[in-house]
């Protein structure tokens, strides 16, 4: 163990307290259904227009599946999804891309892809509902612009702290700035972590509100821990995963979607 001294100007405190605090001011908002506090320093409508745009680079560059079964389903359950989100100026688009990885995905301002991968996974329309309350809950709670947020306070911190840090030694003011760096990496992924949970939230309710049978959610999520093998079966998924990953353990997603059960079969209408 060793004790490092440092210097921390006055000006540079301030600084860094007046910048936290108009993160707060700034980009105080609650998630819907949540209530959760979150950081947005971005307006809306520019995450949306850059999630529209990296969209439409996406469908020029990957390949787009024709397989129009699979394109009615997304479609299909995908609007009966959307249609009980609450997401003001949602331009919403469902494609699907031939991949075999099992992956969905969503960008700022409603446009989601899903890949041909998690057709099997899913194998009903419940199935795909589950996949598709995830990734509408993921635009409705704005989790792209509070990424983007975050990336930005983590950096502006690291800029400030470069030049605040007064040791003699350049080594020693490097193994802080790795430190910095390698803890806001592991901040970052609990924070990931916590999305992907708050979207298995939002979208069990989703999915409920729409005629799904939340049910189906737990059902969805075992298919998906048999397809990776059991999910637990090393010592990285078991001890360092769940610190390591950025989305949980499906074992702590099955478990919290069982907690949410009553609530969203409360709001379930067949």
């Amino acid at each position: 163990m060793f004790f490092m001294k440092t210097t921390l100007p006055v000006g540079w405190v301030k600084n860094l307290g007046l910048f936290l605090l108009a993160a707060f001011l700034v980009g105080c908002s609650t998630v819907p259904e949540t209530g959760r506090w979150q950081m947005k320093l971005l307006s809306s409508q520019e995450v949306t227009k850059l999630g529209l745009t990296e969209f439409e680079k996406m469908k020029a560059g990957g390949a787009v599946s024709t397989d129009q079964q699979k394109i009615n389903m997304v479609t299909r359950v995908g609007k009966r999804i959307a249609a009980v989100a609450e997401l003001p100026g949602a331009q919403w688009e469902f494609v699907v891309f031939e991949d075999p990885e099992p992956n969905a995905f969503c960008l700022p301002g409603g446009k989601i892809g899903v890949n041909t991968g998690i057709f099997p996974i899913a194998l009903n329309d419940a199935g795909m509902a589950t996949i598709m309350g995830h990734e509408v809950a993921h635009a409705v709670a704005e989790h792209g612009n509070e990424r983007m947020s975050q990336a930005m306070a983590v950096q502006k911190v690291g800029q400030w702290m470069s030049g605040a840090i007064n040791v003699e030694d350049p080594a020693v003011k490097q193994m802080a700035m790795s430190a910095y760096g390698y803890g806001s990496q592991l901040g970052t992924k609990a924070h990931s972590r916590k999305q992907e949970s708050e979207a298995d939230h939002i979208g069990l309710l989703y999915m409920a509100r729409a005629g799904y049978d939340p049910e189906e959610a737990v059902a969805f999520w075992e298919r998906f821990k048999d397809y990776k093998g059991g999910g637990a079966g090393n010592v990285v998924d078991r001890y360092l995963g769940k610190f390591l990953s950025t989305h949980p353990l499906d074992d702590e997603r099955i478990a919290n979607l069982k907690e949410l059960m009553p609530k969203a079969k409360a709001e379930y209408r067949p």
